[in-house]
């Protein structure tokens, strides 16, 4: 099968919706996306097809920072049950960190399983100077993209629809 990955479309995000529905098990992540959608915190969104057919999702969204450069949150990355674990959430991610170089960010932050995001690059210790809402988790993870952006001590803010309290 052929793996297709481009931005997305806003016709593909009814099927986004559904993706990150199967793959959370419940409508947060949904409702997240849609927010940064509506938010404008969007900075982009790749999308995965199969023979055509949607079967992931990744977002990027811009993070607030008490620096010059320019932060992002990995967050969601959805494959459709079906289809996990056969490459196409490794594919998204790299395209994603591909794309995110691109449009300049400094580096990349998310808060993802420990297993999973380091065979990207991603670290904890990456993250041992910023102080944002995850600090601390060892599921909170960064890679820088331009040299040195994680050694200096940097304060990031989330886009409101990640504190939301209406996401249940």
């Amino acid at each position: 099968m052929d793996l297709e990955i481009r931005y997305a479309r806003s016709g593909d995000h009814p099927g986004i919706a559904d993706i990150l529905d199967a793959a959370f098990g419940g409508t947060a992540e949904r409702r997240i996306v849609e927010r940064l959608r509506a938010d404008a915190e969007a900075m982009f969104e790749l999308v995965a097809l199969q023979d055509g057919e949607l079967v992931g999702s990744i977002m990027f969204s811009r993070l607030w920072a008490d620096s010059h450069n320019l932060y992002a949150a990995l967050a969601p990355l959805a494959v459709r049950p079906d289809r996990q674990r056969t490459g196409i959430g490794s594919a998204l991610t790299v395209r994603g960190l591909d794309a995110a170089r691109h449009f300049d960010a400094a580096a990349v932050l998310v808060l993802g399983h420990p297993e999973y995001y380091p065979k990207f690059g991603f670290s904890a210790a990456a993250t041992a100077q910023v102080s944002a809402p995850y600090s601390g988790s060892p599921a909170f993870m960064g890679i820088a993209l331009s040299e040195g952006a994680l050694d200096a001590p940097l304060m990031v803010a989330y886009p409101d629809a990640f504190s939301a309290t209406d996401q249940g």
